[in-house]
Order: C-alpha cells, then structure tokens, then sequence
C-alpha cells in the first residue's frame, strides 16, 4: 500500500485513514503505534485514538504521517535530489553525486518560467525527491507547498564576475 492509497482510502470510505494506516504499520513499516509516534512526533495517544475511531485525524496530522511515511520509505538507495532551473545552468550538472561519503543521485527539472518551476517542484516531491535545489525567487513559495528540504542556488560568485564584466560600463 502506498501512500496514495492511504490518502484515496481516506478520501473514499469513513474510516478509510485507519485500515490503510494500520496495515502499512503492520505489512509495510513492521513498526508498532509507539515506534511510528517516536519517528514522527506526533502523540501516541492522538494517534490511538485516531486508529480506534475516536477521532478524525485532522490536515496537519494527516501531512504529518504523510511525510514521516515519505522519510521511512527513503531509506534504500533511491534518493535524488532535483535541480530545478534553467538548461543553460543544469548544463554538466553530475548525475551522480559523493559528498563526504554519502552518494545519491541529481535528477534535472528544466525550466523556463516561475510558473514551470513551482509546478516542477511540485513534480519532483510527487516523483520522490529527497530535496530540491531551486532560485532563491522561487524557494520560499516552494518551501510552503512542500514537505521535503528545498535549498535555493547562491549564485554570489557568478553575480561578481558578472559585475566585474561590466566595468567598463559604469
């Protein structure tokens, strides 16, 4: 069951959130109630009552259990972070990346507007990237509809050379 099962089973049936939930704990996550409240942080007691139908798990639990099951099910060698920009800038961008002994994967998001790059954004979260790389333009309007890491490019250097460039200009 993924988690868009869990989210079409909510959205289905009354009670739905809870046998979806429950068997992910037991067959997917082989985790208990306690372990999952640990990962996420969400409460324990909230979550038994939720499961037992005391209560309706409102949007910001849901997000919660939606995004804790997103970083439990990361955890094999699947991750890439998306570059979302220009071809001009994702031009020789690696494909593969070892910072420091941890190695994953780069996986471009061309773009030619704003527009292109929020709804690439949007993308790469549902293609499972484990953060995105984006401009600094668009990163704070990404990080609000996002639940993974979003890093905007500094570009300071190339802002420099470009000023030094035009100094016969001035």
């Amino acid at each position: 069951m993924t988690i868009e099962d869990l989210i079409s089973s909510m959205l289905r049936e009354e009670g739905g959130f809870q046998k979806a939930f429950k068997s992910i704990l037991r067959d997917e996550l082989e985790m208990s109630l306690s372990e999952f409240c640990q990962v996420s942080g969400l409460s324990q007691s909230t979550m038994y009552k939720i499961l037992e139908e005391r209560r309706e798990p409102n949007l910001r639990t849901v997000r919660q259990v939606i995004k804790t099951l997103r970083v439990l099910s990361k955890k094999d060698n699947n991750r890439f972070v998306a570059v979302i920009a220009s071809s001009r800038f994702t031009e020789g961008l690696p494909v593969l990346m070892d910072i420091q002994g941890f190695t994953f994967s780069v996986r471009e998001y061309v773009v030619a507007t704003v527009e292109d790059a929020i709804i690439a954004a949007v993308r790469a979260e549902r293609d499972g990237a484990s953060a995105i790389v984006c401009a600094p333009i668009i990163a704070p309007t990404v990080e609000k509809i996002l639940s993974i890491p979003v890093s905007p490019i500094m570009p300071y250097g190339s802002v420099i050379k470009a000023l030094e460039n035009l100094r016969d200009f001035i």
